[in-house]
């Protein structure tokens, strides 16, 4: 049976690692497999050494928000471009149904209307 080697981090060291987390710089999972160490001790660590109150949960978004909201516009902006032309398409139809219904003398949109 093997015996299970214990490795011991200086306390320098965990806070070093701890600051690397708060400031965005790598995170939990990132540590864990560059060092081998796991995450549970990690967070032992984090508790122990963070900067920030025990009490605060600190979420650590990989967009910003405003370039999150610059992504939303420009797919707003896309989408109201799509329906836009859509909208053209549908006039363009409907004046084509319109036109084809006066030469034909008969109301093509009733006549070929699809039935519920």
């Amino acid at each position: 049976m093997k015996s299970k080697s214990y490795r011991h981090f200086s306390t320098v060291f965990k806070k070093e690692k701890v600051k690397l987390i708060d400031e965005g710089k790598l995170t939990v999972k990132e540590l864990s497999d560059i060092y081998e160490v796991s995450p549970t001790a990690i967070y032992r660590w984090i508790k122990k050494f963070s900067i920030y109150d025990k009490q605060e949960r600190v979420v650590v978004e990989k967009i910003s928000e405003e370039k999150k909201n610059t992504e939303l516009l420009k797919r707003i902006r896309e989408l109201e471009r799509s329906v836009g032309q859509k909208q053209l398409e549908l006039d363009y139809y409907k004046a084509v149904i319109e036109l084809v219904s006066e030469e034909a003398g008969e109301d093509i949109k009733k006549k070929y209307k699809p039935r519920r």
